[in-house]
């Protein structure tokens, strides 16, 4: 599969509006790497509260994004039975910059890469970008787990 529109990611992940983040997910590279689209704009449920007058997408919310979409290239690769009645929990962030404020209405781009995998243990690094201005970085790890 070349490209999953917002519907395709819903079938992969749990998360639901207004959590559901990623928009689309391509570039995919087999359990390897994945760019993914956030249409940020100016009704996002965020944006009312954070920050009314000077609306900025929470940095919690972008790696909220990047585990989203690693979850969605994690799943995709994998034999369904293997992620099937299973949750993806993010384990750590080790480093997370935020390097410039992402502000309403924007196309947010995430460049995400599959690090390493050790059983049920996986480690991603990501770069999030505005046209071709970075606006933050990540390395983090998330683990699969049984629905309970």
């Amino acid at each position: 599969m070349d490209k999953l529109n917002k519907e395709q990611i819903r079938n992969l992940l749990p998360h639901r509006e207004p959590m559901l983040l990623i928009d689309e997910l391509y570039n995919i590279k087999k359990l390897s790497s994945a760019t993914a689209t956030v249409y940020v704009k100016k009704n996002s449920f965020f944006v009312q509260g954070h920050f009314p007058e000077n609306p900025v997408m929470p940095g919690v919310l972008i790696v909220e994004s990047f585990g989203q979409a690693a979850a969605a290239l994690t799943a995709l690769g994998l034999d369904k039975s293997t992620y099937e009645n299973k949750l993806v929990f993010l384990m750590g962030v080790e480093k997370a910059r935020f390097r410039n404020p992402v502000i309403p209405d924007c196309k947010l781009t995430l460049q995400i890469e599959a690090i390493r995998s050790h059983g049920k243990v996986w480690k991603y690094k990501g770069e999030a970008f505005v046209d071709d201005k970075k606006m933050a970085d990540a390395v983090w790890s998330a683990t699969i787990v049984d629905k309970k």
